[in-house]
């Protein structure tokens, strides 16, 4: 039996992951694994060389986002008493669909749910789900 890391941070995630992308792959080759998931929080701005950097060195590349789902509305853009200002969710694109609806969610996540992050709520999770393991 085989482990895939499911849930890896990079430099992307600003303030949480110190992993540069091509030490990541290439200790996952080390290890034997043979695929790979990352997940910065919020974003995905390493999903290209993390592509790229993966497939030239057999790995499998796994494209997520670790997203923070709005305590409510997305566009509410004040606290709410006795509440986080937002939770975490891992999402992973399964197929080329899946892709897509991850690259809409953090667009719209920074379009219009700023708020001390990045977030998404419930709503825009339900409209581009298709192609996502949660």
């Amino acid at each position: 039996m085989s482990f895939v890391h499911l849930h890896a941070h990079t430099h992307y995630s600003l303030l949480d992951g110190a992993a540069k992308i091509k030490a990541l792959v290439k200790e996952t080759k080390r290890l034997g694994m043979d695929s790979l998931a990352i997940t910065d929080h919020g974003n995905m701005y390493g999903t290209l060389e993390f592509y790229t950097t993966a497939r030239k060195n057999d790995i499998k590349p796994i494209i997520g986002c670790d997203a923070y789902i709005a305590p409510g509305d997305r566009r509410v853009h004040r606290g709410i008493e006795g509440e986080s200002h937002s939770y975490h969710l891992v999402l992973l694109a399964k197929n080329e669909t899946g892709y897509k609806n991850l690259i809409k969610l953090t667009s719209h996540s920074f379009l219009e749910g700023f708020y001390y992050r990045p977030r998404i709520d419930r709503e825009l999770l339900k409209k581009y789900s298709e192609g996502l393991v949660v």
